[in-house]
């Protein structure tokens, strides 16, 4: 895989400093919450009775334990999610399918902690989570009623990644806009070229061109003169053209005959194999030892030329313009 997936699949693995020290400050306060779990939750404790004859303070202490459990739950959520993403970028990460169902995957999972740690504070705030849960089926059918193109957008993101069409770290061409593959989400698929992220909506995705799965075609067109003899220069491509070396190409440069008769010159046509994600240096190296090949057995490029031809005077009008005026003298007598 080229450069493009392993930038993916650092991404997919990489836990940054920040997210370890605070996964280790969770961790560390959630064992601590256990080890003093009869000075947080035990009959007589500090936090429900409440000692201070100041009712805010009063009010702030009985919410130690709420949030002590909050925290319990979003570390125990978080550790799990971590554990199995590591699991599965261990698992199925070598190839760029593996790293597409890898992203998938982690996108659902965190979609599902958030509902586990919202429902989780709605409980340990005093809400009945569980009439919540029975009453989401009414609630589904009233919200899909408006959110028809959202389920549209996850439906089709479901049929892209299991009838593998693309994946992360594929070439591809949507519309008129080809980039690589970064990520293919529950809802969106985004792709990168040049810096720039475009982000598309799985339900609007048409005519997917993949340029990854076979080796793409980098072309070079340059033109010779019309008075050099294309006999001359064909002999001169079929000795010399087997000894180019271009860097990038997966194949040998091929030359493919004349490809057309342009106003200034006759156009050649040559070819080579590489990966699309090369193409346009294979392209720019091709041209320049192209160029440099026929510099050296004096095959000229020629330039643009522009000939003016002027019409020539009818020969009456020039008679009449050379012929000078007669004059006439009047006699005296």
């Amino acid at each position: 895989m080229g450069k493009n997936t392993n930038k993916i699949k650092d991404k997919v693995n990489g836990i940054g400093p920040v997210k370890i020290i605070l996964l280790l400050i969770l961790i560390a306060g959630t064992v601590c919450s256990f080890v003093f779990q009869g000075f947080f939750f035990g009959e007589g404790n500090i936090f429900e009775n409440g000692t201070s004859k100041y009712e805010i303070i009063n009010y702030m202490l009985k919410l130690v334990p709420p949030i002590i459990n909050f925290i319990r739950l979003v570390t125990i959520t978080v550790l799990i999610l971590t554990i199995l993403v590591a699991i599965l970028s261990r698992t199925f990460q070598r190839s760029r399918r593996g790293v597409t169902l890898i992203k998938l995957i982690n996108n659902m999972l965190r979609a599902l902690a958030i509902i586990i740690i919202f429902l989780g504070f709605l409980s340990i705030c005093g809400v009945n989570a569980t009439a919540l849960v029975a009453s989401a089926g009414v609630l589904t059918l009233v919200i899909g009623l408006g959110m028809q193109s959202l389920i549209g957008d996850v439906v089709a993101g479901l049929f892209i990644v299991f009838e593998n069409e693309f994946n992360v770290g594929d070439i591809v061409t949507i519309g008129d806009f080809r980039g690589t593959v970064v990520e293919i989400g529950i809802r969106t698929t985004k792709l990168e070229a040049l810096g720039n992220i475009k982000i598309i909506n799985n339900s609007d995705i048409r005519g997917v061109l993949n340029l990854t799965d076979n080796p793409s075609t980098a072309v070079s067109l340059i033109d010779i003169e019309y008075s050099d003899s294309l006999q001359r220069v064909e002999g001169i491509i079929a000795e010399k053209l087997p000894l180019l070396q271009v860097e990038g190409a997966l194949s040998e440069v091929v030359y493919n005959g004349v490809a057309s008769l342009g106003a200034s010159g006759v156009t050649l046509h040559f070819s080579t194999t590489c990966l699309e994600g090369d193409i346009f240096a294979v392209q720019r190296r091709l041209n320049g030892a192209l160029k440099q090949m026929f510099d050296e057995n004096g095959i000229g490029i020629p330039f643009p030329q522009l000939v003016l031809h002027t019409a020539e005077e009818p020969k009456k009008d020039k008679d009449k313009k050379s012929k000078p005026a007669s004059k006439k003298t009047a006699s005296k007598k």
